[in-house]
């Protein structure tokens, strides 16, 4: 077992503990109300907490305390905020590096980490977690020789970045936030970040450059990868960050293969990726001589059984971060590509094999740890405001969405759910995910599947029969943790007719998380939803409707 799982371990204390309550309670007042309307406790089925993580990249940089307090009031556990190295490095469109300490955050202008110092300080102030991921682009002074002319300004600093001097860098933000840390001026220090994520998808060339080499035989953004995560392990673990979640991977879902791919700039598919990162073959066997050599990994045995050790961050992190994003029209338990030709993809239908793939990398080093899996980015192109052929309408989304959170929250392995992103951009724009359109208007149903998922696995019984509602209540974890325990979840029945909505069960809600699985005895068909009342002002919420049949 890890030892940097203790916020895992922590939340999941908070979950039991809200259980042992929750069961008393539910023990005291059941007698209370007929069959139709029981109050029950639902234990969670998990054995791991599934946390909630949500990016609102743009919002959060104009406007963080406003953005954090919407965030809270939809339930987000953490915000993922991007930390652009460039964007803090002095000089990054020059090509002479600057004289000035790398390591320290007072040497860095002052005014480029003011944003994130607001977002860290309100995160901070409101409970919110952060997970703060250090990527691309790299400052130009601080990439490699040899770009190809005619490259886009925009991928030159993902051109072979410095692993010396991204070590430097992460060190630079580990001590400026380690919550020891007082910047000129300021009476308190930071607030400490404890959540981090290393680089973004780096089996994607606008992301980390080149991808392979010689006519794309041979892999080589994994090596990059390996050495900058093996820099900003070592820069955390100095400045006090060695009990904290940290996460790699952070692998793009899909890739491109065939002759001359992925080359500089394409995608190369996940799984290959992993099995180059790893030093492993497609038999997830250590490589040996050349095909070694020529991936920057071990060559003898006696380098192959030091490799765990020489790369803990491979080995020891918290977790493996992937982007299972769908494809629009394709269910998500569906795979995009079938065949060989998605055989490397780690979309949502690949989850078997992506959890095959990194256990059996690590068993070939002898190690039997098993990543948590971290989904840090997902989302449902739209139409509108998008009309290409994979947007789909944001009712389809959120049917989808929902469908997507219940497989996660059944894998064990699975153990957070993530929104990218609030708004979607400005038009004309090309990835629009959001749950609101970018005038701030939200995508009903998207938006009430965001708020608060139900899923039905099977929508059809015979009478006296029950029928699973799965759901989360995801407001009610804030709610929670205050004076206003216990949160009970509330599933209606509309007839088929029409009328009013009528409560056939109210569910206790006992994991930390708001999550909760309900087998209900429906009195006849119609349409199913949660319904839900904040604590603090009476607000009604609900989430969208679910058609059933009882026959």
């Amino acid at each position: 077992m890890s030892p940097f799982l203790t916020p895992i371990r922590r939340a999941l204390a908070l979950g039991v503990l809200a259980a042992a309550i929750a069961a008393g309670i539910a023990l005291a007042v059941g007698g209370c109300a007929g069959s139709s309307t029981k109050n029950i406790a639902q234990a969670s089925t998990r054995s791991l907490p599934f946390q909630t993580i949500f990016e609102a990249q743009s919002e959060l940089t104009t406007d963080p305390g406003p953005t954090l307090d919407q965030l809270k009031r939809l339930g987000v556990d953490d915000v993922k905020v991007f930390m652009p190295w460039g964007s803090i490095a002095p000089d990054p469109l020059s090509r002479k590096r600057p004289q000035f300490d790398a390591s320290s955050p007072g040497a860095y202008p002052a005014a480029n980490w003011t944003t994130y110092d607001s977002i860290v300080r309100d995160a901070a102030a409101r409970g919110i977690g952060l997970d703060l991921a250090l990527e691309a682009p790299a400052p130009l002074w601080a990439t490699g020789p040899g770009v190809p002319a005619g490259t886009a300004s925009s991928f030159l600093g993902s051109w072979e970045p410095s692993a010396k001097q991204f070590g430097l860098f992460v060190a630079a933000v580990g001590a400026r936030y380690s919550g020891h840390y007082k910047p000129p001026g300021a009476s308190t220090p930071l607030p400490a970040v404890r959540f981090w994520s290393i680089w973004n998808e780096p089996n994607y060339g606008q992301q980390l450059a080149p991808q392979a080499i010689d006519n794309s035989t041979v892999e080589s953004s994994p090596a990059t990868y390996r050495s900058l995560l093996d820099a900003a392990w070592s820069a955390l673990q100095s400045t006090g960050h060695a009990g904290n979640t940290i996460l790699i991977g952070e692998v793009a879902p899909r890739g491109e293969t065939g002759p001359g791919l992925p080359g500089n700039f394409s995608g190369m598919v996940p799984l290959q990726f992993i099995r180059a990162l790893y030093c492993v073959d497609s038999s997830l066997k250590p490589l040996q001589g050349d095909q070694a050599a020529l991936r920057g990994c071990p060559t003898t045995a006696a380098a192959s059984k030091a490799f765990p050790a020489d790369n803990p961050g491979l080995f020891q992190a918290a977790g493996f971060a992937f982007h299972p994003y769908p494809q629009g029209q394709v269910p998500p338990n569906v795979p995009t590509a079938p065949g060989d030709l998605g055989a490397d993809y780690a979309d949502l239908p690949q989850l078997g094999a992506l959890q095959r793939t990194l256990d059996g990398a690590l068993e070939a080093y002898g190690s039997s740890y098993r990543f948590p899996l971290y989904d840090t980015e997902f989302g449902y192109q739209t139409n509108p405001p998008e009309k290409i052929l994979r947007a789909i309408s944001p009712k389809q989304a959120a049917y989808y969405e929902n469908w997507a959170e219940y497989i996660s929250w059944r894998d064990p392995r699975v153990v957070s759910w993530d929104q990218y992103l609030l708004a979607d951009p400005p038009p004309p724009s090309m990835f629009d995910t959001g749950i609101e359109f970018a005038s701030g208007d939200p995508k009903v149903p998207l938006f009430q599947a965001f708020r608060m998922p139900i899923y039905l696995p099977v929508t059809a019984a015979k009478s006296g029969h029950d029928l699973e509602v799965w759901g989360c209540v995801r407001p009610a974890h804030y709610a929670m943790q205050g004076p206003h325990a216990p949160q009970f979840a509330t599933i209606q029945l509309q007839s088929t007719t029409g009328g009013r909505w009528v409560t056939v069960k109210r569910v206790l809600l006992t994991d930390a998380y708001g999550y909760f699985e309900a087998p209900v005895d429906f009195p006849s068909s119609g349409n199913v939803r949660i319904s839900w009342s904040y604590p603090h002002h009476g607000e009604k919420i609900h989430s969208r409707t679910v058609q059933i049949t009882i026959r």
